[in-house]
This record gives C-alpha cells, structure tokens and sequence, in this order.
C-alpha cells in the first residue's frame, strides 16, 4: 500500500483499545451497524479501521457521539465465527497505521473516515538501542514461553514470532505490558522503532522486568 494514497470510505471500530500492525483483536459483535460492516468487510475482503476511543462510549448514543483518536491502525478479519443468531464473533489482524484525515457518521451510526496510511517504522540504529532490542526481545521470548507452558491457546499473538524485528518486538511488548490506554496509544503513534524500544526498556527497568 503506498503511503502517499488516500484510503476513502474506511468504516472505523472505535474501541477501549489500542490495536498495533501484526496486533491480534478478537472481537464479539452484537450492534447492527457492525455486524453488516463486518460481513462487507468480509465479503469484500477489505479492511476497518480501529481507533481508539477518545471520548464517548462503544455503542453509539443520540447525544453523546463515538470519537476517535486520530491515529489508529487497519485490522483485516482472519477468522469469523457465529457464536449465536445475531453475534459475530471475529479474529482481526492489524495491517498498517493510519491517520485520520476526516470522519463521519452514516444514517447507521457507523463512522466512516477518510484516512491516510502512515508509513513503515524507521529502522533501528545505534550500538545503544540495538542492546536495549535484545534485552527487550529475551523478555519477550519469556513471555511467549510461560504463556506457551500455562495455556497453549491464550497466546495473544499471531505466528511467525518474529523476535529479530524491532517494531514486532516493541509493538507485541507495548500490547502486554499493563500500560495505560493513552500510553498505549502515544506508544503505537512513535514513527520510528527505536523509540518504541526505549520507552518499554525504560518501563522494563523501572518495573524490574530485566
């Protein structure tokens, strides 16, 4: 996808979550107006957007309109199931980050945005952040273990685990450590991986997670 182009008609999820590029979000949906964006999403094998929700709730009300932040990320359905009549219940993978040029709001309730894709992160550089990677990618592979030895199929992330690569890295660790939503979201927004890196080797540390 080119970074330059114009994604138009993106039906946006805005949620109380923060979903990263190679993210997993497993997704219960109930309200109409996703339900019917979901099955068109699949039948067109085109992806939504999911943002997270600045202000107002999940389900839409009259008064009180969904906002969502400015910068979210592409999700495309891998798995759909039917839980009971009138609930889907989907596995979305997150593809490429975008920031919202515009949005509204259809008859349905459903938003929809024009949005432009953000580029790739900027590779990681320096012998300093380069020895923070490692660090950060053996607590990550600790992780996967003791989730892999508890509960084989909770892991909340998709194959292939690709430890060598900063951003996966940085974004898989941004998504488990118990870091606050805007964090979270401010830590999805970094352009380049070695910041990413170094705010969750900082977390890390403070934490006493080295």
């Amino acid at each position: 996808m080119s970074s330059t182009s114009v994604l138009a008609d993106v039906p946006l999820f805005p949620l109380h979550t923060v979903l990263f590029p190679d993210g997993l979000l497993p997704l219960k949906i109930f309200e109409a107006r996703y339900l019917d964006m979901a099955r068109e999403c699949l039948r067109e094998q085109t992806p939504f957007g999911v943002c997270l929700l600045k202000s107002g709730g999940e389900v839409a009300l009259p008064d009180e309109p969904s906002v969502p932040e400015a910068v979210g990320c592409l999700a495309e359905i891998g798995e759909c199931d039917v839980e009971t009549f009138g609930m889907l219940l989907i596995r979305a993978r997150g593809t490429q980050r975008f920031r919202l040029l515009s949005h509204r709001a259809e008859a349905s309730g459903l938003l929809v945005g024009m949005a432009e894709p953000l580029p790739d992160d900027v590779p990681l550089e320096g012998n300093e952040l380069l020895a923070k990677f490692g660090a950060c990618a053996e607590v990550l592979e600790r992780i996967i273990a003791t989730i892999r030895e508890r509960d084989p199929d909770s892991l909340p992330f998709a194959e292939p685990f690709k430890l060598e690569d900063p951003t996966w890295v940085s974004n898989r660790l941004s998504e488990v450590l118990p870091i606050a939503l805007r964090a979270r979201q401010k830590l999805m927004e970094l352009p380049d991986a070695g910041a990413r890196i170094d705010v969750v080797h900082h977390y890390m540390q403070q934490h006493q997670l080295l």
